[in-house]
């Protein structure tokens, strides 16, 4: 999966989820006002990455997301620590 694969799956997948249009959902744009997420979303949202993209998330690993090309680096990152 190249890396513009991995981010529109990302895109279609949290708008779909969040119910919010996939519009909104660019590079700059701040993940946690923009989907409007509290601390029981975040969780649905690491089951979301672990189901979709087959990895483990941690806490940790969320620390330093503040955009959704944070969020894209974190996912495109550790698929490829898993290849």
């Amino acid at each position: 999966m190249t890396n513009e694969e991995i981010i529109e799956k990302i895109r279609t997948t949290l708008a779909e989820e969040f119910e919010v249009d996939i519009d909104v959902i660019q590079p700059d744009a701040p993940l946690m006002e923009t989907l409007e997420l509290d601390s029981l979303d975040l969780v649905d949202m690491v089951v979301l990455v672990e189901k979709n993209f087959g990895f483990n998330v941690t806490g940790q690993d969320f620390a330093g997301i503040k955009t959704f090309q944070d969020f894209y680096n974190l996912v495109i990152t550790r698929m490829q620590e898993t290849k």
